[in-house]
């Protein structure tokens, strides 16, 4: 049953970005950068916490779910650190993805030569 909320809930997002792209004139860089301050805005709010809980990987896995990685990072760092958590809480708890990231697109980088396409 784990699965199968996972994917209608990440089916539900991918959908509604699928939607945003057909139907409005939003760049797909832009619809990715709005999924990411969505996560943060309903995870500082308090809504994407019970829709990670049911939807598991397939709420916190997305760009949403990054999102809300960086705001419970923030508040968390908050809690203990103070208004310098603001600052670091964020990138503490996202740390993982962004070095996976950074990895993957050198490691990208080196195998495919990216460059201008002619």
């Amino acid at each position: 049953m784990d699965y199968l909320k996972a994917f209608i809930c990440g089916g539900i997002l991918c959908a509604v970005g699928q939607i945003l792209i057909d139907k409005t004139k939003l760049t797909p860089a832009r619809i990715l950068t709005g999924y990411v301050v969505a996560g943060v805005l309903l995870g500082a709010v308090g809504v994407y916490k019970p829709i990670a809980d049911w939807g598991g990987a397939g709420a916190t896995v997305p760009l949403t779910g990054f999102g809300f990685s960086l705001a419970k990072g923030v508040e968390k760092a908050v809690a203990e650190q103070g208004w310098l958590g603001v600052f670091t809480g964020g990138l503490t708890a996202t740390a993982g993805g962004i070095a996976a990231a950074v990895i993957f697109a050198t490691l990208m980088a080196l195998l495919f030569r990216p460059g201008d396409k002619r």
